[in-house]
């Protein structure tokens, strides 16, 4: 069985009922997520050993959010503790034209104040066939953007392939650095960059011609894409493949989804999935994520392999919460033309 270890931060998330407005409501549905948790969670869920690291605080609902890991089939033995708080994020789902929000409450969370030396990275990697991380944890702290690199460099001593996904966020970037000055070292260590065309141009200037995000109509030329990822692995000489996720955004409720991989010399194309009726789109990227690590774990083509991401991705944008539980017959259903949402019996 393939071995996977993610590293960051997981939060509570409060999110209001339904499509309520944080005016609205009086109360929130309480799950659990973050990045690297939710990759690790669809990876268990198709039968990968997936590790999860992060530091939490010694209190009940950090007690709660490990026992419903674990009992997703995450391990969780490599999670050290420490610190005063459990991060949180409040989630306001958006409707039609209005998009959703997202408030951050995770000043001096746990992991927050991680130092590199915390994490014994040569045990938790040992058998690893992947490390994974994404450019939220750098942008917590300096401390976590140590402890992150700290990671990759023993991973690569230790043959552990790296993957990493940009995953840029304006909003956590607080702490005097920014993302192009931190981001550069610690992706130059990675073998696979996951990516969307704001990562590539916030993080490193690098963005496709003649493209607007907003102005998409949920249209979007999957080729435009192939300066990006060559880009980038001009930029980072380890990588060896480069995928980009691609929405078209036609309004909060109704995306197209689907994703490119490219190795250098062939773009492979997924199929594009018209999602008309959006349950939970939080996640999307870190589901695509792991059904990525899963294809090219298992699969002989990267052709299969991108596909097989691009399906789990949208499957869970029909899933609550922050996790895709979905199971690999699921995916390859919907890979195979399945989609038709009839009843199984």
């Amino acid at each position: 069985m393939a071995k996977v270890v993610t590293f960051g931060e997981v939060m509570l998330r409060l999110s209001t009922p339904g499509y309520l407005r944080f005016s609205q409501a009086d109360r929130f549905d309480a799950t659990f997520g973050g990045g690297e948790a939710n990759v690790a969670v669809s990876l268990a869920n198709y039968g990968v050993d997936a590790h999860f690291v992060t530091r939490l605080p010694e209190n009940d609902i950090a007690d709660m959010c490990l026992a419903e890991l674990k009992g997703l089939g995450v391990n969780v033995d490599g999670v050290v503790r420490g610190g005063e708080r459990l991060g949180i994020y409040f989630l306001e789902t958006g409707a039609v034209a209005r998009g959703s929000k997202v408030i951050y409450d995770r000043a001096h969370s746990a992991i927050s104040e991680i130092q590199p030396g915390m994490v014994d990275w040569h045990s938790v990697l040992k058998g690893a066939d992947w490390f994974h991380w994404t450019g939220i944890t750098p942008a917590i702290s300096q401390g976590a953007a140590d402890a992150c690199l700290e990671a990759i460099r023993v991973a690569n001593e230790m043959g552990v392939k790296v993957s990493c996904d940009l995953n840029f966020r304006k909003k956590l970037w607080k702490y005097g650095k920014s993302a192009s000055e931190v981001m550069p070292e610690l992706v130059a260590g990675c073998d696979l960059i996951l990516g969307n065309e704001e990562d590539a141009e916030k993080e490193f200037g690098i963005k496709p011609e003649g493209f607007d995000a907003e102005k998409t109509g949920g249209e979007i030329d999957q080729t435009a894409f192939v300066s990006v990822c060559r880009q980038l692995m001009d930029r980072f000489p380890r990588c060896s493949k480069v995928a980009i996720t691609l929405r078209g955004s036609i309004n909060a409720n109704h995306n197209t989804w689907g994703g490119v991989l490219y190795d250098g010399k062939t773009l492979w194309q997924s199929r594009r999935y018209d999602i008309t009726h959006i349950v939970d789109r939080v996640g999307g990227g870190d589901s695509f994520m792991g059904g990525l690590l899963y294809g090219l774990m298992t699969y002989g083509s990267d052709k299969e392999a991108i596909e097989f991401a691009a399906a789990a991705s949208a499957l869970k944008h029909t899933v609550f919460g922050d996790y895709n539980r979905v199971t690999v017959a699921e995916v390859e259903s919907l890979m195979k033309g399945g989609g038709s949402g009839r009843v199984s019996r």
